[in-house]
């Protein structure tokens, strides 16, 4: 039992650091899409009347060596030539650009790919290590409509409403796996059907009895933080949805690594 426990333990904390790897490979995409629309927005601007080369070039410079670096190591061509603004100021001031929307097309045109690319490789990024989630047909649907709403959502009303499933996906989750005969309260007290935080004290401090439980507590403790903050939380983003989002997927499936390796059948009641 104990050979296991430890299993599952290690079990655990091994899909936690990928899940934190896939996290950090998000924020890359991330910064990589915000810098690739710095290198854009900077080449509108001085060349329709806005900033001035010589007040922008060295930090454009640096920002295009980052870029560039970062799409060598992805193998994505560059398709971006001008490393420096005034190798921009000769292309547009030749003649061929006379306007500012013809460079403002020319721009878009430029780097629309490369960004529907990045975009679309952060996209895939979101895939997370998943588990099967056979019986647990409730948990499985709100964790699809997690997911639909988390692509779907622009404001912040729509971030918060993804906080809420998230919460619900919680207790859902505890409803499933806490059996009162088998995980009682210490004071003998009946829980309430949506105290889903002390449902899986419970429940993990029985399957997973000993010290090395208090991570797993301090997890499932924050992951309940986050998506009761993110419901109430008027200035949501989509970066605040994705942690919370995130951190809900992966308690799911802890959990369900936790019942599958202490041979727990579902809860029909």
């Amino acid at each position: 039992m104990v050979l296991t426990q430890i299993a599952t333990f290690d079990r655990n904390f091994a899909y936690t650091d990928t899940v934190r790897r896939n996290a950090k490979k998000r924020r890359m995409m991330k910064e990589l899409f915000d810098k690739i629309n710095y290198l854009k927005n900077v080449m509108t601007s001085v060349s329709t009347g806005g900033q001035r080369i010589q007040n922008v070039n060295e930090e454009y410079k640096k920002v295009y060596r980052d870029v560039n670096t970062s799409l060598v190591k992805l193998k994505i061509d560059n398709p971006n030539p001008y490393s420096d603004l005034w190798e921009w100021y000769g292309k547009w001031s030749s003649g061929e650009m006379p306007q500012y929307k013809d460079r403002r097309a020319y721009l878009i045109n430029l780097f629309k790919d490369l960004l529907m690319k990045i975009d679309s490789l952060d996209e895939d990024r979101e895939k997370e290590l998943e588990v099967e989630l056979e019986g647990w047909d409730r948990i499985e649907r709100l964790i699809g409509e997690i997911k639909t709403r988390l692509n779907e959502a622009r404001n912040e009303e729509q971030f918060q409403a993804i906080g809420l499933l998230c919460r619900e996906t919680i207790i859902s989750l505890a409803q499933e796996v806490y059996d009162k005969n088998k995980h009682p309260t210490l004071d003998g007290v009946e829980l309430s059907n949506t105290d889903a935080k002390r449902m899986l004290d419970l429940y993990i401090a029985v399957e997973l009895s000993g010290g090395q439980n208090e991570n797993l507590r301090k997890h499932v403790k924050s992951t309940l933080r986050l998506a009761n903050e993110l419901t109430h939380k008027r200035t949501a983003d989509r970066k605040d949805a994705r942690l919370c989002s995130s951190a809900t997927i992966n308690m799911v499936n802890i959990i369900r690594i936790i019942n599958d390796e202490n041979g727990t059948t579902p809860n029909t009641a």
